[in-house]
């Protein structure tokens, strides 16, 4: 999926926002306890409730890798179920050398090994280039760099100066050597806000993917006022305000209208900068 094909979605749908599945087992509903994988189910019931209202999905692979292969198992099929048109994200926040990014590539892209190929993953670029690189050498996939991220501890080095620039306006920067924009996304939290109309100014046409937007605070209206661009140019992830929006038999009842409640303020927002 391009950056036009990507914004074709957002038009239909009325909708810039990205679904996190970060399903945790003492929070599922008691009655999903019954199935074999109850985690799966929990995820299909939130995807078959939702899909209509998002643009893209974002399993964190912590919540499933923590376990093991029952764990991994349930991404796979997660993966799997995924609608055809849904832009997917592996939310893994890989970093390594480049011989181990290509082993983590081939995880997440290639279909063939893995059983699994995502549209994109969550890289953290501190490693510089080369263990970059190994990811974007799939040339139908993304990558989503970490840069200025929603967590108080991105004050430790990403604001950091370094003489002329931030860590994080140099990473910005120097990535985009490295790709064009139908290649490469930016994390950028939403509890940021003040420093959207900055970051837009280093990277106007990219994709910025924004968590942080319910449960840690941050303001949608806020990220949009200096975040959007001419291709919307946002995807706005939420999780626990949607797949925890109740713990009951009705939880995917209660998850697609907490997603309907989002993807309407997004609709509102797209007809005022007149991008549908």
């Amino acid at each position: 999926m391009n950056i036009a094909q990507l914004f074709e979605q957002i038009q239909q749908k009325k909708s810039f926002l990205c679904i996190g599945l970060d399903p945790v087992m003492d929070k599922l509903p008691k009655h999903l306890l019954k199935y074999e994988d109850p985690v799966f189910e929990f995820n299909k019931q939130i995807i078959d409730a939702t899909h209509d209202l998002c643009v893209a999905y974002k399993p964190n692979t912590a919540f499933y890798e923590s376990r093991g292969v029952k764990g991994w198992n349930t991404l796979v099929k997660t993966w799997q179920h995924f609608p055809e048109h849904i832009f997917t994200i592996a939310d893994a926040k890989r970093g390594d050398i480049g011989n181990t990014s290509a082993m983590y590539a081939e995880a997440f892209f290639n279909c063939e090994s893995s059983d699994m190929s995502f549209d994109s993953i969550t890289v953290a670029p501190y490693m510089g280039k080369d263990s970059v690189s190994p990811f974007l050498n799939h040339p139908d996939k993304w990558v989503i760099l970490l840069a200025l991220t929603s967590n108080q501890g991105s004050e430790d080095f990403q604001v950091k100066q370094l003489e002329d620039k931030k860590l994080y306006e140099q990473v910005i920067l120097s990535s985009q050597q490295w790709a064009d924009v139908n290649q490469l996304m930016y994390v950028v939290g939403a509890t940021k806000a003040d420093e959207f109309k900055h970051i837009r100014s280093l990277a106007p046409d990219h994709f910025l993917l924004v968590p942080g937007v319910g449960a840690q605070g941050g303001s949608l209206s806020a990220v949009c006022e200096y975040g959007l661009n001419k291709h919307c140019g946002l995807l706005v992830n939420s999780a626990r305000n949607i797949i925890y929006a109740s713990n009951g038999e009705d939880f995917a009842e209660k998850a697609h209208a907490a997603a309907l409640e989002l993807q309407q303020e997004m609709e509102q927002i797209l007809k005022a900068a007149n991008l549908i």
